[in-house]
């Protein structure tokens, strides 16, 4: 068998309203991380994640994190935009009818939109990431979060939800599949996934609230 991919899921650029990472920056950070490649996942825009998408150098699903009425949501492999304030089961049903799958990120955060267990366990959702680099304190979040799988039964993604390009790689996936992404996007939805991380640091934290 070979190695798994090592792909981290959850990744800003200056596409976002709240990101700094240019393109560029995006492609050698993954490179100097020793990542695969990495999902794009601006905040209600696709544009960054399509214009990256064409590069050859490393992977690119294109996704959006998307504010549901419900949590934030990470739609991958979608090429159109989501619109925000959906409710979760709508956000989710249009990712599924893009030929995308749907990610609840950040459920237990304390500062960012999380998700309710009830709201998880009716929801059609594909995974839940239980590794956010970003997510404060890092350690409680990520054990509420890893509860929360284990109890839907729901496969595990990580991600850094990096937004300043020293943070690419802080959190990443280990997913068992072949480079392409359809395949990619089937072996996480099968739960071939292996969650890996760490917080970014205080300092990685104030340079984000300096810049942004």
């Amino acid at each position: 068998m070979s190695a798994p991919l090592k792909i981290d899921l959850h990744v800003h650029t200056c596409y976002s309203c709240d990101g700094v990472t240019n393109l560029k920056e995006v492609v050698a950070y993954c490179k100097k991380k020793g990542l695969d490649g990495v999902a794009v996942t601006d905040h209600n825009t696709i544009k960054g994640a399509l214009k990256l998408a064409k590069t050859r150098e490393i992977i690119v699903i294109p996704g959006i994190e998307v504010e549901t009425l419900h949590g934030h949501l990470l739609a991958l492999n979608v090429t159109a935009p989501i619109p925000s304030k959906l409710s979760s089961l709508e956000a989710i049903e249009q990712a599924h009818e893009a030929g995308g799958i749907a990610v609840a990120c950040h459920p237990t955060s304390f500062y960012k939109m999380g998700w309710k267990p009830q709201i998880l366990k009716s929801s059609n959702l594909d995974a839940v990431e239980v590794i956010n680099s970003s997510a404060f304190p890092f350690s409680i979040s990520t054990r509420l979060n890893r509860k929360l799988a284990v109890r839907f039964n729901l496969p595990q993604t990580a991600g850094s939800d990096s937004h300043i390009p020293e943070t690419i790689g802080m959190a990443y996936t280990l997913i068992q599949a072949e480079s392409e992404i359809e395949k990619i996007i089937q072996a996480i939805k099968e739960g071939a996934t292996v969650p890996q991380g760490k917080a970014i640091s205080l300092k990685a934290r104030f340079k984000k609230a300096l810049w942004i």
